[in-house]
Formats: structure tokens, sequence, C-alpha cells
């Protein structure tokens, strides 16, 4: 039991698992302080989510739409990982996902694009964007945090601005990908027929994991991945050992972004939403990818399941009864959970100095 303690992977593991059932100890309290004769059910209905639904098909349907959208949180979160790696907090990812999707979807629907440049493009616009704050940081010494945020006002604006020229005539919405032009609609390879003939899933669902795979390799097995995080721990020690910091700084950026980017053409490619012009605050996702990154104890792997889980409680959030309860509770109890997320790196120190203290017990 010692030895486990002691084990990052399982102090990762154990606080994640006492993030979440706070989380939802708060969400049913805020239930109970509401309206007492429905907490139970509400947050029985967060819980369950797409099992809700009585029929086998309906449920199988709505896992694959939580699958949908749980692609681009996951690389939203393996973004703001890799970025915390290099000792940078990426709090851009929101941004770099608006300029991804502003870059798909215009090349979707006013170039006519397939789904494979229209990729490739989300990927340069978040890389780009992301480069700006890797070459302030890196030349000018300005705070990553200070000039994400500024991007990702100025990102949503661009946004709105250029896809107006793609939108509906009569709505403030984007026109639907898939009747316009349908070959820029990620392929699904079979994978839709899995989930009761759900038409928004696609190869976005394996690829994001396939990629969470490739930056874990990348991070933990290669010359590179010791470089960014040696850039990392300590700057001026990576320099002193020969180490291009400068140009680490910025590739790290550049890589996180691409990785944001591809997350917006993700979602919007699938065909599961439409992009709205008139949207006054930057989506969510890359907030949420933030929370995801720590529940997941900052690996790409543990991502892969804390994305899920985040995604998992919003979209259970929707089943909760509106006539007891007003429509934002499910947003306040995802919003609960998601933030004590962040606590995770702190009940890891608990977890670490216990195993500590009990060792030094044992030896004495």
């Amino acid at each position: 039991m010692r030895k486990l303690l002691k084990n990052e992977g399982f102090e990762s593991f154990i606080a994640s698992i006492i993030c979440i059932i706070l989380g939802l100890i708060i969400g049913y309290v805020v239930l109970l302080a509401i309206k007492p004769a429905g907490a139970s059910k509400a947050i029985v209905a967060v819980i369950k989510n797409f099992m809700y639904y009585p029929s086998g098909a309906a449920k199988i349907k709505y896992f694959g739409n939580t699958l949908v959208k749980t692609a681009p949180l996951l690389m939203c979160s393996l973004s703001i990982l890799f970025a915390y790696k290099v000792g940078l907090f990426n709090i851009g990812a929101s941004g770099q996902f608006t300029v991804g999707t502003c870059a798909a979807l215009y090349l979707a629907l006013g170039a006519n694009m397939p789904w494979y440049v229209c990729l490739i493009s989300a990927m340069v616009a978040g890389a780009l964007l992301a480069a700006i704050t890797g070459i302030l940081k890196s030349y000018c010494n300005v705070n990553e945090v200070i000039s994400c945020i500024m991007l990702n006002w100025i990102s949503l604006y661009a946004t709105n601005m250029i896809l107006t020229k793609v939108k509906e005539s009569t709505s403030p919405y984007t026109l639907v990908v898939a009747n316009t032009n349908p070959k820029a609609i990620l392929p699904s390879l079979g994978l839709g027929k899995l989930f009761s003939n759900n038409p928004y899933v696609t190869i976005a669902i394996p690829l994001s994991i396939i990629l969470a795979i490739v930056i874990w390799v990348l991070l933990e097995k290669t010359t590179l991945g010791y470089e960014l995080r040696a850039t990392g721990n300590n700057k001026n020690a990576a320099k002193y050992a020969g180490m291009n910091e400068k140009r680490n700084i910025i590739l790290t950026m550049v890589i996180a972004g691409a990785l944001s980017g591809l997350g917006g053409a993700f979602l919007y490619l699938s065909g599961f939403e439409q992009w709205q012009c008139t949207q006054s605050s930057v989506p969510g996702m890359g907030f949420n990818g933030i929370a995801a990154s720590f529940l997941g104890g900052l690996s790409p792997i543990g991502s892969i399941f804390s994305s899920y889980f985040i995604q998992h409680v919003t979209a259970g959030g929707a089943y909760v009864d509106k006539t007891l309860y007003c429509s934002q509770i499910s947003d306040l109890i995802s919003s609960v959970i998601i933030y004590l997320c962040g606590f995770v790196g702190f009940l890891k120190l608990v977890l670490k100095k216990a195993a500590e203290k009990k060792e030094g017990g044992e030896t004495k």
C-alpha cells in the first residue's frame, strides 16, 4: 500500500476520484437547497446521462453524441497539458479552438474544400495564433496568460466577422456543412453504424485518442520531448546545457495551438453544431480543457478518460427536470465538478505528504 501511495499514477487516480465525489456531493447539496423533493432524481440524471433513455438504441445513439463532444475537449486538454509540461499556461486554447473553427468552416463553406484540407487549415490557424504568444514570451518576456487572453477575444470577433460571409440569411448561424458541402464532413468509416446510425460519429473520435498516445510518446520517449520538459523545469539550465530555449517555447505553443485548432475542426466538421456569428463569449471547450488536463493528472492517457467524464457530466445536466429547477442548474452542477477538478494537484500533494509521513513513522 505504501508503494501504491508513492506511485504518481495511483496518486493522480485517487485524487481525481476524490474531486469527482466531492463535486457530486456539493452539486447534490445545491439541489437540496433549491428544491429538496427532486434533488436525488436530479443528481442521478446528471450521472446517468444517456442511460436516462429506456431504449437501448437511444442509449447508444446519445452515447455517441457524448463521444462526439469528447473528441474536441480531449484536443483542448492535450493542448493545455502539453504547454504546461514546458512551463507554459496555455489559457488561449479557446482562442486557438475558435480560429481553427473559423479556418475549417470558411474553407468548407466558402471555398468548397474537402475535409482533410479543412483539418490541416484548422491546425495551421491554431498554430499561427499560438506562435504569436510563443514569440512574445520568448523575445519580449510577455506573460503568456495575458497575451493568450487578449488573443482569445481578438479571435472571437475576427471569427464572427469572417464567418458572416458563410452564414444563413435568416439566422446568425453558419450554413449547414452537410447540406452545403458534404465532402467537408469528416468520414465515418462505418463508426456511425455502431452508434445506432448516428451521423455525427466520425473518425474524429479515434483520431483524438491516437493523438493522445502520440503526445505521450513525444513527451516521454523522445529527445525533443525531453528537451521541451527540461526547458519547462528550468529555462536557464536548459540554455546552459546547449538547448535552444526560445525555439522550444515557440515550438511548444505551435504544437499546443495546432491541437486546439484541430479540436474546433473535429466538432464543427462532424456537423454536430453550427457556429453562431453573434456569439459574445469564447467557447468554453478551451476552459474545460484546463479541468480535463488536471483531472487526468496532466497525463495524455489520463486526459482521455477525464475528458470523457467532464463531457458526460456536462451532457447529463441536460436531463435535470426543468419543471423543478431552472435551466441553468445543470450548468451550475457541471461547473462545480469542473471547478473541483483543479484541485487534483493539491490532493496529489496531500497524498504524497501522507505517504512520506507514514514511511517516516514506520522507519522510527
